[in-house]
């Protein structure tokens, strides 16, 4: 077998380190902007699909099918981000022959468009936030406002990262939200369309890993807890959640394999609630069809290759593993190191790495695409690696953190590495008292990193 990553960056580099463990050859994509990405280096082969822009390269859905057929490739993985939820993408690739590692389209277009994922949930009886059908004009929303209640949440019907979301407390506000929510949606999705759902304003997000496999089977991998988040985006995740007991986690647990089983779904996937802290009660709220970013902390705990679960069940084999045989050990915790500078509102910083030394040691592991002298562009998403670390239990595992992250070094581009240090050594993270909303409400806003005592450090 041989596969074509479409896709860039540490997850091409974590999709080529499956394949090697599997023995499948590797190809793959690179645009003109990562001719000397890690991914080239260690792939079998690298073959250019166009200039440095993702719209003119990795969004190419031509060229990347031709490119996997023109060097003889079985399969491709589309990693996350880009064509990995594109249901015409995963057509055309099956079309031309090709194995898509990942769903099948009518799986991503049923939990795709989060309406129509909504409205199966409902029909399967799981939870879902109040909300509503797709809205055109700003005073459908008003109307909604006075119904549903404030504050409320704005969403894009496709797509996800917290693009096209806007919370609205008032109505003086919903012009000016539709407005920019409905743009962002354009650009980020090329789709418009919006809908209302109430804001839960005391709430954590909880997900749970799940993978079928073409014979019926479907398993779930424990919950993933993604609270720490700005601006909707995640930044840290954590393996098991400290607010789910096991009575919780078994009935989201069946929720999301119900709502996968409901949907015939095949490969890897996400679903996704959010937490009402105040009643304990939890909400469904989309299902991403690909791998996630955070995979790797359920990999921790659970001590199964995702990766190379999705390339197994790709290829016709059956799941490696049941229910039974998944047992959530000690506790993981991944930080995202971006390219951005927290003291300037989290700017992009892209430019050519000096000093690359990640953290390694027992417990540790750091899935990235950098190295020395790597020049980090401005094309892309500004992820730069990805630290996890585990431990018998949740403190264990924040302290080897914390070390980690001490001793993490980079320079020449700007880094979140002493942000996440200073909110995994916080009070309130340690002893799990963080929303989705307390990076924004409370760490950032005065009573805890400023970015001046981190630097003095």
């Amino acid at each position: 077998m041989r596969l074509f990553i479409a896709n860039r960056g540490e997850i091409a580099v974590r999709i080529v380190a499956a394949c090697r463990k599997l023995g499948i050859e590797t190809v793959v994509a690179i645009s003109d902007a990562d001719r000397h990405t890690r991914a080239a280096q260690i792939a079998d082969r690298a073959v250019c699909i166009g200039p440095a822009p993702a719209a003119e390269s990795y969004l190419k859905m031509e060229a990347i099918v031709s490119a996997a057929k023109g060097t003889g490739c079985d399969a491709v993985h589309p990693g996350y981000g880009f064509l990995a939820e594109n249901a015409k993408f995963q057509r055309l690739c099956i079309e031309n022959g090709l194995i898509f590692v990942g769903p099948s389209a009518s799986a991503m277009s049923a939990m795709g468009d989060k309406l129509a994922a909504r409205r199966i949930a409902g029909e399967i009886k799981l939870p879902v936030v109040p909300g509503s059908g797709q809205v055109d004009h700003p005073d459908k929303v008003r109307a909604l406002g006075r119904q549903i209640g404030y504050p409320f949440l704005l969403k894009a019907t496709a797509g996800g990262g917290g693009r096209g979301m806007r919370i609205v407390r008032s109505p003086d506000e919903i012009a000016g939200s539709f407005a920019s929510a409905r743009a962002e949606a354009q650009a980020a999705f090329d789709e418009p369309t919006l809908y209302v759902e109430r804001y839960i304003e005391r709430a954590r997000h909880v997900e749970i890993q799940v993978v079928g496999d073409a014979y019926g089977k479907i398993v779930h991998f424990g919950e993933r807890d993604c609270s720490i988040q700005r601006r909707h985006q995640k930044l840290i995740e954590e393996s098991p959640s400290p607010a789910v007991d096991s009575d919780l986690r078994a009935r989201m647990a069946d929720a999301a394999l119900r709502l996968a089983g409901h949907v015939g779904y095949v490969n890897a996937g996400t679903v996704e609630f959010m937490l009402d802290l105040d009643s304990m009660e939890f909400y469904f709220l989309e299902m991403n069809t690909r791998i996630q970013v955070e995979h790797p902390v359920t990999e921790m705990v659970t001590g199964i290759d995702l990766v190379a679960e999705q390339i197994r069940i790709a290829r016709g084999e059956a799941l490696s593993v049941s229910q039974d045989d998944v047992k959530l050990n000690g506790h993981a915790i991944e930080c995202r190191i971006n390219a951005e500078v927290p003291e300037l509102d989290f700017m992009p910083s892209p430019g050519k790495i000096v000093t690359w030394a990640p953290p390694s040691g027992s417990g540790i592991r750091v899935d990235t695409h950098c190295y020395p002298g790597y020049i980090v562009p401005p094309f892309y998403d500004s992820l730069l690696a990805k630290v996890i670390v585990h431990g018998p239990d949740r403190d264990s595992a924040i302290t080897r953190m914390v070390h980690a992250l001490d001793t993490f070094k980079a320079s020449g581009v700007g880094s979140t590495v002493r942000f996440n240090r200073a909110v995994v050594a916080h009070p309130d993270f340690r002893e799990g008292r963080v929303t989705t909303r307390w990076v924004e409400e409370s760490f950032s806003r005065g009573t805890g990193w400023t970015g001046r005592a981190e630097r003095q450090r």
